[in-house]
């Protein structure tokens, strides 16, 4: 299965963007190659993520989309996007698959960081004002 994009014409002059495709899921749960689409050549060129934050927990919709369409609508609804009950939030991309989730953070590294660790230093303080 190729994950990206596609050339249409032995031209190569269309090009096929994929993104994931699901009507208000929650969980984030349509982020599975089962929600994969093949967008619309030269009319969806962006994949579209909206987040709605209702009573009963956080909504996901996602779709391809046009970019016009895509950017009118995330900064029409920008002024409801706080994170709050009730918000919504659009965002537009224009990779492949880049309406899933994001990457997760690698976790920060168990080296020591160069400085002593606030205990140790108050307590070698200590020693240099007795001594």
């Amino acid at each position: 299965m190729f994950i990206g994009y596609e050339p249409l014409a032995p031209s190569g002059d269309a090009l096929q963007i994929q993104c994931y495709q699901c009507e208000e899921m929650k969980h984030n749960d349509c982020s599975t190659p089962d929600y994969v689409v093949n967008c619309t050549v030269n009319v969806q060129d962006m994949c579209q993520k909206e987040v709605l934050v209702k009573p009963d927990g956080v909504h996901y919709r996602k779709s391809c989309a046009s970019s016009g369409a895509c950017l009118i609508a995330s900064s029409g609804y920008q002024q409801f996007c706080t994170g709050r009950l009730n918000s919504v939030c659009i965002s537009c991309c224009n990779t492949p698959l880049c309406n899933g989730p994001r990457r997760k953070r690698p976790a920060p590294s168990a080296a020591p960081s160069g400085r002593p660790p606030p205990l140790l230093l108050t307590f070698a303080l200590t020693l240099l004002t007795v001594t």
